[in-house]
Parts: structure tokens; C-alpha cells; sequence
């Protein structure tokens, strides 16, 4: 009995210091979602990119059914304490490391919606990858205030 009792406690002992790894491999998305927007609008998408491997890459473009035109922007401030918004050619996501998608920052800009995104809505958009394979995600649409985003990006959304 006690040969099994320690047997038991030194399984949990080796699975629980299992946990503290990362367990991912490649390139992944987590916590995406976009905004509500109007048919013929705008909307944006945000995430986090996670590069588990040990080669930097970078996200070179997005694609969705959804809008007219899927691109890469940042919004920040300009000199005239405006927000701006300046198209991007790639986001660099370095080996082992990750970038933020966020209002107010780097996002995917959703240009000429197709189709109006409703809180509640789901919608397929692809990352395209320098080097990696691409990826593709469901996309919630989330009100910007239960995600903690400003509603101001600079692109006069809702």
C-alpha cells in the first residue's frame, strides 16, 4: 500500500512540474476577437501571436470572405495629438516571442465589410506567415467594452 501511495505521489510530482511548460509548437492565436461593425463599414481584429519556434517570422498578411480588403495597421498618436492610422507591411514576430494585437495598437483592419458583424458573430480570418504555414481562425465578434478596448483606434468604429 505504501509502495503505491508513493508510486501515486511521484507520478503527481512529475505531471505537475510537466505544467509549467509551454506545451505549444509552431505559431498560435489566442484570445482573438473583432468588433461589431455596419455592412460596408469597417471593423478591426485583435489577438495574441505566439511563436513557439526558434526562428523569427512575421505576420505578412491577413485574408477573410468577410471584408473587401484585410490589412496589417498600427494606430498611434500623432504629433498633432491625433490618433493616426499607418498601414504595415508585416508585424516581426521574433523566435520564441509574441506581439499583442490591441485597440489602440497593432490590429487587422476588416476594410468594406461584405456582410454587418453583430456581438455574437463568428467569421473566419487567415494570418499569413513569412515562413510558417498559414493559420486560420474563428473570429468572435465582441463588444469592444467587455474586452477592455477604448472604442478609439482611429477608425471612427462604434
Amino acid at each position: 500500500m505504501k509502495k503505491l501511495l508513493v508510486f501515486i505521489l511521484a507520478g503527481m510530482f512529475v505531471l505537475s512540474a510537466c505544467g509549467g511548460m509551454s506545451g505549444g509548437e509552431g505559431i498560435e492565436a489566442h484570445n482573438f476577437w473583432a468588433r461589431p461593425g455596419m455592412m460596408d463599414g469597417n471593423s478591426a481584429a485583435y489577438m495574441m501571436v505566439k511563436n513557439f519556434t526558434d526562428a523569427d517570422d512575421a505576420v505578412i498578411g491577413a485574408s477573410s470572405d468577410v471584408a473587401n480588403a484585410v490589412e496589417l495597421h498600427l494606430s498611434q498618436m500623432g504629433e498633432d495629438g491625433t490618433m493616426q492610422m499607418i498601414q504595415q507591411e508585416m508585424f516581426d514576430l521574433p523566435a520564441r516571442g509574441e506581439i499583442e494585437l490591441k485597440p489602440g495598437s497593432y490590429h487587422i483592419m476588416l476594410i468594406g465589410l461584405k456582410q454587418e458583424l453583430k456581438v455574437g458573430d463568428e467569421f473566419t480570418l487567415t494570418l499569413h506567415f513569412q515562413n510558417h504555414e498559414d493559420l486560420t481562425l474563428t473570429i468572435p465578434v465582441k463588444d469592444a467594452a467587455d474586452m477592455g478596448g477604448s472604442g478609439m483606434d482611429g477608425h471612427n468604429m462604434p
